[in-house]
């Protein structure tokens, strides 16, 4: 098991769109493997294959924080099928250093992908489940949480992040986990 770089705004690498898997193959399953490993150290609950500069419809979520490595979804080519209600949900993301922000998602979803043996899979999801599929679902189609706030918002979290990248000074490493 490999531990992968996580892509970090305003990598471009991050609004490509993710190709569909055609077969689940032993590689599939290696870089299901990493992205996992990655996901937990980073920590987060969630990763998607774009994140790790990987252009293939792989996502892995893992919501349960009092029992780790024991409800893990392994997705690939996941689609939301349904949705309905709504709620906001204060959002953060691995690849968005050092910002949240309420974000306006779908209250409960549902999802068809397979899983890591090519199995076929629907998920049926509401609260963080629901947010962290719609997340990572979004990264796959090259969009962002910030993509879905207001343009001032994300204007100035942009103008922040640049400066931080010009002057070398990142944020220490935050204890809150990132979807």
């Amino acid at each position: 098991m490999a531990l992968l770089e996580i892509l970090k705004y305003p990598d471009p690498r991050l609004s490509k769109v993710a190709r569909p898997v055609s077969n689940v193959t032993d590689a599939t399953v290696q870089l299901i493997s990493d992205m996992l490993e990655t996901m937990y150290a980073a920590p987060g609950v969630g990763l998607a294959a774009t994140q790790v500069g990987v252009l293939q419809r792989i996502v892995v979520l893992d919501v349960d924080h009092e029992n780790p490595r024991t409800n893990v979804y392994k997705l690939v080519n996941p689609f939301i099928t349904h949705s309905e209600g709504q709620l906001v949900w204060e959002e953060g993301c691995l690849s968005v250093v050092d910002f949240t922000a309420e974000v306006r998602r779908a209250e409960h979803v549902q999802v068809v992908a397979l899983d890591e043996h090519g199995k076929e899979r629907t998920i049926e999801a509401e609260g963080l489940l629901a947010v962290a599929l719609q997340h990572e679902i979004d990264h796959l189609d090259g969009k962002l949480f910030i993509d879905r706030i207001s343009r001032l918002k994300r204007d100035l979290y942009t103008r922040r992040r640049r400066k931080m990248l010009r002057t070398g000074i990142e944020p220490s490493e935050s204890t809150q986990v990132m979807i």
